[in-house]
This record gives structure tokens, C-alpha cells and sequence, in this order.
């Protein structure tokens, strides 16, 4: 296999220079790189962190002390499960929709959800905070930055909580432990591990998707006699600093990392300027494009007219997920790709291609992009052995994109150095460090950098069971996959709403689908409340006919996602395994399933809905 000849390219530009032209080469190297990275343990290439049990210390929380509220006994219209973005979009439409008497429980000490743990050195969002960050208009904040810090998200969460008055609704420090369906009232009762008891007549929960942190599954974690922490649960008091930088207490401190994801290529840099020495434990490259975040312009942005988020947050998911014509001048990472694509398609085959030239216009200029950011990597890190490790080999969207202007930069120190587990993996981790093959690396201090749980069981991600109608219990009906209606509620669990990327579909700002189901949920609720309904679950045949759809759609992608390196997108390359919610099926493309979800309201009829009364 001989690679394609290269030409020098300023790395600067966003347009690949040059045509790809030998399809072939590019396949037999992917698909090579892919099946290195193939043991085929699926889920069980990570291990849970349990809320007890021998890893429970990765979990505790290192911002806030013990709940001393006393427990709470309560009937209410609904629970929400859940205050990061969707409990407070929860909160917020509800409050909009005249329901009051509801709660939001947290495990965590505040508003924030993700952003509340996520407080990692150089934590940003990476889509632009004007289409990600809700209710802009309604609240006329101003994002500081393009992509701004962490620390503002989560200072935002907060305000929201203060402007709509959602404090007053909350209960954190606050986890649930058990939850059953009580016939006779037709009612939940939700125990907690306060002692609380709810007695609500609607519950949605998304329970753990991006908060669940997990470890690599690598024997020999509990033995390491240094310190080490999840980047979800940062340990400043170890490091020094705040998700600013300024890492001081690391100056004499031999580092390691593992994980180079979205979560590594934001942390890295920040260690990298710090520590005594830093090592860097990579299984897969994240493909790195410009960051170009900039401050926001404040005439600009008090010159949008009215509306302009809805429209703008739309434009981002049509052309960014489907490559769909849309006028969109957001103009960053996501949209330049996509637009490459689409100009690829029409250079193919016009405004009308064939099925065979979109396909090979998305295959080739796929190619073309990532040549030009790997030729990147090669203008920047000045070691080739290093620039070779950090060089991605898979489609766009395999693995979600990073965008940074100082994590390839970081290699460039001589106390920088990256390991590729893929070729040799990590064998165990001692008392003194981490082995791989015959070398050992002696550290002070582990950084996990490994993400959070998706490829277990929906129960086995929220830590406790539900039992609905019947005796049901979901931990069995979820055993091999969710299965729902339209993503939001399962038959013989009524009342129940699911939120987050079950079943649902797939988008680049999640923040936008949260606000979509937050609507729709609402609107149920509403209108139960109102039309004096007692229950609503979906008929056997809606439920079926939905699993249907997100089958038909999950096999769509399937050789797709098979050529794919492993990861949570596909599982870790076990696409049977339905466990995951990223990996049991996505009704894609977001705007599709928006629009569905607008017109089934619009109708009116509650379609597929069984209603007692």
C-alpha cells in the first residue's frame, strides 16, 4: 500500500489543496487502522464507576459537602430527574405552560448537569455558544467568547435557575434509588437515598448521559499508590488552579493521561504547560481543525433580529448533520466541513447527483479534509514520530471532531510524549505507574480522561430500577435496548418520559434537541392536566412501529458504521450490543425529527397514545 504523494499546503487553510484520487488507498488504510483498534470487548472496554463499590472514590464530589436537608415528603404534578440544560428546559416550559407544582433533583450540588462536573483546565463547548447556550433572547445574555469557558456555562445554568426561579423548585445532593408504579393513585413513588418520598404524577428523567463518568477497563486501578481522579471530578486542591490554567502544584509532578477525546484535547494543553512531564495515553487521534474563537462582537450581536436564534440553531443542525442547503453563516469547523461536501456533491452531479455520485462526492471530499488536517499535524508538531501517533485515520463524525489551537502544539515539548495503545496496548497499572509492553511509566498523578457510560443498560447508567405497571420492571424491558415511542415514553411505564438521545436522534448541539423535547414533554403534561387525563403510555403497535423505524434507520448506517474506529458512536464496534443509546438507533436527521415532533403536536390527537381518564 503506497501512500498518495503529498505536496506542501499552508496549514492555515480550511480547502484541501489537492483531489484524492486513489479511493482504494484510502480505504485498506482506514479499514487497517480500524482493526487494529478492534478487540471487540464493545461496552467492556471501560468499567462503570458505581455509586458504590471499590471505584465509588472517582465519583464523589469534590465542589460541594453532604446534603443536610432533611427528607422531603411531597405530592407533586412532576418530577424532573435531572438539572443540567434539560431539567432546566424542563423547569422553565413548564413554569411557561402554568405547572408550579413540580421538583428538579440532582445528584449534584447545583444547576449545570454537565457543566457542573465538567470544570476540567481549558473546558469549553465546542459548538458556538450563540447557537448553543438556551433561551438567549429570552434572557439577553451575551456570551462572552465564540466558545466560551466552562465556568460561564455554568455560571449561565445557574442564572437561569435564578431568573426563572427555579431554586425554589430544587432538591440536590439528591439521588433516586427506587421508583414504582402505584395503580390506585396513578402516581410514581420515588424514594430517594435523602429519605425523600415523591408521590408525582408525571416523572422525565435522563438519569446519567453525560454524568456517569466510567474508567478504562485496565487492571490494576485500585493499586496505584499515587493520586488519580476522572477529569469530571478535577482535583484542583492535587493541582492547583481552576479550569483557567495555572496548574502550579504540577511543576515537579510527573503526569499521565488517559484518553485523548473531546475532554484530553482541552486538558492536555493545560497539563502539558505544567507538569514536571506529561504522558500521553492515546488508543484513537481525534481529528484536530482550527478552534478560532474569538470575543464576542457586541455590535453584532445586539444587531440580530428577533427570532434569530431559533433560525439560527436550525440552519446549524440541516446543514451540519445532513448536508442539506441551508443558508447558514456560522462559517466554524462543523459548517466549513459540511459545506465542503456540499460543494463536492454539486461538482459531482449538480443540483440533482445520482445516489452513486453523492456517495462517492461525501467518500472522496472526506478523504480531501482529512488529508489537509493531518497535513496539519505535520506543519505543526515538529517530531514526525510524534505527528504520526497524532495523525487521525476515519471518516468525519466516526469519532466527534476537536477543535483547538494549542493541543498539537503541546507536543512540541520535549516533556510531552504520546503512546499509541492501539499498537501496544496498556497491559496494567502498578503501584508506581502505568506498563506498557516492557516499559513502565512511573507517574505522581493519573488523569482519566475516558468519558462517561453509554454502552450499559439504561438502569444500570441511572443507578436504580423502575417498576411500572404490572410488576414490569424496565431493567428487564431495557435489557437489550429501549424501546419507546418517538423516544419519550414506553408502554407499561405510563407517565414516564425519557430525555436525552434515546431512541431520539442524532445532532452536533445537543443543547437544541434538550430544548425540542423539553417543548414536547411539556406539552403532554399540559395537556393531560388540563383535558383531565389519568395516564398516557403508547399503544403496543406505536411502540412497535417507532422501534421499527429506528431499526430500519440504525441498519441505513451500519456499513457506514462499520468501517468506523471504534468508539461510542458505534459502540466500540459492537453494533448488536443495543445497549448503548448512541449506538440502539438514531432517528436522524435532527430537523426531521423535529418537524415530526412539531407536527404530531400540531394535530392535536395524542397519535398512539393510550389515554385512561
Amino acid at each position: 500500500m503506497t501512500a498518495p504523494e503529498k505536496t506542501a499546503r499552508d496549514p492555515h487553510l480550511w480547502a484541501p489543496q489537492r483531489k484524492v484520487e486513489d479511493l482504494d488507498w484510502f480505504r485498506e488504510k482506514y479499514a487497517a487502522e480500524r482493526d487494529k483498534r478492534l478487540p471487540n470487548t464493545g461496552a467492556d472496554t471501560f468499567q462503570a464507576i458505581d455509586f458504590e463499590g471499590k471505584f465509588a472514590s472517582f465519583d464523589a464530589d469534590p465542589h460541594a459537602s453532604p446534603r443536610t436537608v432533611p427528607p422531603v415528603t411531597a405530592d407533586l404534578d412532576m418530577l424532573v430527574i435531572g438539572a443540567g440544560f434539560m431539567g432546566i428546559s424542563a423547569g422553565i416550559e413548564l413554569k411557561k405552560a402554568g405547572v408550579t407544582n413540580f421538583k428538579i433533583l440532582d445528584v449534584a450540588a447545583d444547576f449545570g448537569g454537565t457543566w457542573y462536573w465538567n470544570r476540567y483546565p481549558g473546558v469549553r463547548c465546542d459548538v458556538e455558544s450563540y447557537v448553543y447556550l438556551p433561551y438567549l433572547e429570552e434572557t439577553g445574555y451575551i456570551p462572552t467568547e465564540r466558545y466560551t469557558r466552562g465556568s460561564e456555562i455554568f455560571a449561565y445554568c445557574q442564572s437561569l435557575g435564578e431568573q426563572f426561579g427555579l431554586y425554589d423548585h430544587a432538591l440536590f445532593q439528591t439521588r433516586v434509588t427506587d421508583m414504582e408504579w402505584d395503580e390506585d393513585t396513578a402516581r410514581w413513588m420515588v424514594r430517594t437515598d435523602g429519605g425523600d418520598l415523591f408521590r408525582a404524577r408525571f416523572v422525565s428523567t435522563q438519569s446519567g448521559q453525560f454524568s456517569r463518568p466510567q474508567l478504562p477497563s485496565i487492571p490494576g486501578i485500585e493499586k496505584f499508590t499515587g493520586h488519580s481522579f476522572h477529569t469530571s471530578r478535577w482535583d484542583y486542591e492535587y493541582t492547583g488552579g481552576d479550569s483557567a490554567g495555572d496548574l502550579d502544584k504540577l511543576r515537579d509532578k510527573r503526569v499521565a493521561v488517559i484518553g485523548t477525546g473531546a475532554t484530553g484535547v482541552q486538558a492536555i494543553p493545560q497539563l502539558a504547560e505544567y507538569a514536571k512531564s506529561l504522558v500521553v495515553f492515546q488508543r484513537t487521534p481525534t481529528q484536530i481543525a482550527p478552534r478560532e474563537n474569538a470575543p464576542t462582537d457586541i455590535e453584532w450581536f445586539k444587531s440580530l433580529p428577533a427570532g434569530w436564534h431559533g433560525v439560527r440553531r436550525a440552519s446549524f443542525d440541516k446543514c451540519a448533520m445532513d448536508r442539506a442547503t441551508a443558508d447558514c453563516d456560522i462559517d466554524d469547523g462543523w459548517i466549513k466541513f459540511a459545506k465542503y461536501q456540499l460543494g463536492a456533491i454539486y461538482e459531482a452531479g449538480g443540483a440533482e447527483p445520482t445516489l452513486e455520485q453523492f456517495m462517492d462526492a461525501m467518500e472522496r471530499s472526506d478523504y480531501e479534509w482529512n488529508e489537509m488536517l493531518r497535513d496539519r499535524v505535520d506543519s505543526i508538531v515538529t517530531d514526525p514520530a510524534k505527528a504520526e501517533r497524532l495523525k487521525s485515520y476515519y471518516r468525519t463524525m466516526c469519532k466527534r471532531p476537536g477543535f483547538s489551537d494549542d493541543f498539537l502544539p503541546a507536543f512540541n515539548k520535549e516533556s510531552v510524549d504520546v503512546v499509541d495503545t492501539a499498537t501496544t496496548p496498556v497491559d496494567r497499572i502498578t503501584e508506581k505507574g502505568i506498563v506498557v509492553g516492557d516499559h513502565e511509566y512511573e507517574v505522581d498523578l493519573i488523569v482519566y480522561a475516558t468519558g462517561f457510560q453509554q454502552g450499559r443498560t439504561w438502569t444500570d447508567k441511572a443507578g436504580y430500577d423502575v417498576t411500572g405497571c404490572n410488576g414490569n420492571r424496565l431493567s428487564k424491558k431495557f435489557a437489550d435496548g429501549a424501546s419507546t415511542y418517538h423516544g419519550f415514553l414506553s408502554e407499561d411505564f405510563p407517565n414516564l418520559f425519557f430525555l436525552g438521545f434515546l431512541q431520539s436522534t442524532q445532532v452536533s448541539n445537543i443543547a437544541n434537541l434538550i430544548d425540542h423535547q423539553a417543548r414536547h414533554m411539556v406539552y403532554m403534561v399540559e395537556k393531560s392536566l388540563t383535558d383531565g387525563i389519568r395516564t398516557i403510555e403508547p399503544t403496543p403497535e406505536a411502540e412497535a412501529g417507532w422501534n421499527q423505524t429506528i431499526l430500519e434507520h440504525a441498519e441505513m448506517r451500519r456499513d457506514w458504521n462499520m468501517t468506523c474506529t471504534p468508539g461510542q458512536y458505534n459502540n466500540e464496534g459492537r453494533l448488536d450490543d443495543k445497549r448503548s443509546t448512541l449506538v440502539g438507533g438514531l432517528y436522524g436527521p435532527g430537523y426531521e425529527y423535529f418537524d415530526l415532533l412539531r407536527q404530531w403536536r400540531e394535530d392535536d390527537k395524542l397519535d398512539g397514545i393510550a389515554v385512561t381518564r
